[in-house]
Formats: C-alpha cells, sequence, structure tokens
C-alpha cells in the first residue's frame, strides 16, 4: 500500500476483503467494478479503501445468491430505494429456505427418532405417550377408492400447501375408534399428511394434544386386527377410554425390501 497517496493493489484490496483477486480481475472484465486506476507503468490495477462499500455492497449481493446481471442493473441505479427493494426480495427468499431447512432438519429428526425406536423397541409392548398440538392435512377415502386415486389426493395437496418433497412430511392414515370397536378393520376413512410447521387454517385436521396408547405391528397386513384387539384389551384392562382416530403410520419403508418387515406405528388418544 502506498501511504501517501492511499493506492492499494489488486493483492492487498483483494485480502483487505477476504477475496482471491481473480475475482475483480473478473468483477473489472465484465464491467461490474472497475479499479480506481491501472498504473502506467506495469499496467496493475490499483484502488483506494474509499471503494470498500461498494465492493462489500457487490459480495454482499453475490452471497445473496443475486446474478451477476441483477446486480449490474442494480450498480447503474444504486439508490436506498433500489436497495431497500433488493434486500426484502432476499429476506423474503432467505425466510422461505430458513422454513424450508427447518422443515428438512425435524423431518431428518423424526427419521432419526423412528430408527432410534426401530433398534430398542419392543413390538410387543403397549405405551402410553405424550403428543403435543400439530395441524394434519387430509384427504377423504373409502373402501372404493383405488389407490390410484389415493396417489391424485395426496398429489393435490401436496401442492396445495407447497410440498416440495416427499420426505419432507410423514404420511399415514386413519381409522376411527368407533370402527374398530365395532370390527370394521378396513373402515380407513382419511389419509394424513404431517408437515412440520404447519400452521393451522379452516380445513386441516387437529389431533387432540396429551396421552395416547402407542403400540406397534409387524408383518402381515390381515394380522392388524388381533394387534387392536390386544390393544383395546390392554385399554380395558387400564381402565383407559380411547376415542377419536387410529393414526396409522410406517416407521421403516426406507430400511426393508420385503413387506413381512414392515412395521406400522399406531397411535390411538386416551380420552381424559
Amino acid at each position: 500500500m502506498n501511504k501517501k497517496s492511499g493506492i492499494l493493489t489488486i493483492g492487498q484490496f483483494a485480502a483487505m476483503h477476504g477475496i482471491n483477486k481473480k475475482t475483480l480481475m473478473w468483477y473489472d472484465e465484465i464491467g461490474l467494478f472497475k479499479p480506481a486506476a491501472i498504473n502506467s507503468e506495469n499496467g496493475y490495477r490499483c484502488y483506494t479503501y474509499h471503494q470498500s462499500p461498494v465492493l462489500e455492497t457487490i459480495l454482499l449481493l453475490r452471497e445473496l445468491d443475486v446474478s451477476v446481471p441483477e446486480i449490474q442493473d442494480f450498480m447503474k441505479n444504486r439508490s436506498a430505494e433500489n436497495m431497500k427493494t433488493l434486500l426484502e426480495e432476499r429476506i423474503t427468499d432467505l425466510d422461505r429456505q430458513i422454513t424450508h431447512l427447518q422443515a428438512v432438519r425435524t423431518s431428518l429428526c423424526t427419521h432419526r427418532q423412528n430408527m432410534d425406536t426401530l433398534l430398542t423397541m419392543n413390538l410387543s409392548e403397549i405405551s402410553v405417550i405424550e403428543k403435543k398440538e400439530r395441524c394434519l392435512i387430509t384427504v377423504d377415502v373409502n373402501n372404493d377408492t383405488s389407490f390410484e386415486e389415493e396417489v391424485e389426493l395426496i398429489t393435490a395437496e401436496t401442492e396445495k400447501y407447497h410440498l416440495g418433497r416427499l420426505h419432507e412430511a410423514s404420511y399415514g392414515s386413519m381409522i376411527s375408534v368407533s370402527s374398530l370397536q365395532n370390527g370394521n378393520y378396513d373402515d380407513y376413512s382419511r389419509l394424513f399428511i404431517e408437515m412440520p410447521f404447519l400452521a393451522y387454517e379452516p380445513g386441516l385436521h387437529q389431533p387432540p394434544c396429551g396421552k395416547y396408547l402407542r403400540a406397534f405391528h409387524k408383518g402381515n397386513w390381515n394380522e392388524i386386527p388381533k394387534r387392536y384387539m390386544e390393544i383395546f384389551d390392554y385399554a380395558e384392562k387400564q381402565g383407559l377410554t380411547l376415542h377419536g382416530f387410529s393414526y396409522e403410520m410406517g416407521i421403516n419403508e426406507n430400511v426393508i425390501d420385503r413387506i413381512e418387515d414392515y412395521i406400522v406405528q399406531i397411535e390411538i388418544p386416551i380420552a381424559e
């Protein structure tokens, strides 16, 4: 750095801003950020300290994934109003990304919990657990609803609520306790999608928070009525009243190859 003139070499200026000097050369070539002067003796690019705020603005926008053409347009029309608009757009994008990442993290934690359950579970055990308040997207089905129709219904709902990928949510089925008590073990009435951070709005289903009976069933689906009989027998012996819906969800689809190894988690609300 030439202290008398306040001029910095391209290497000094790049180092001061934590970037490679090739970046400054590229910015110069595309007309995005020009040096303050060119050394007449050696042709080297020179910069001044007072150019730092402009470069930092460019670096900030690049860090926010603003395209080079967008930055070029902005630099030609720099103003507080344009800067405010550009930053507001990027803040909205960041908020959307943060929400997405939080949803992915919650989904990963759920999968990790499922794997922990698989490694430590006692399939014959029936337990009482606590469930927090949550919201579910549901679609109505019946015995006449084909698998293709179910896929179409689920797809429509995922698009409606802007669900990007299937792994960002949990899926399951619902059957009413009254149907189970009447021996109608195939009387499934809804499919559900549980998305992390889904806020309540009209049309969503809110399962009751509080105590639930939790049990598991492994293997042939035709044997699930036997498991429900064991659940209701356990509830009667414990003096527990079950109500609402039974929420069924597979917890090991991503680590099995045979349907015989499929494990269904069953959770049923307990009346207070």
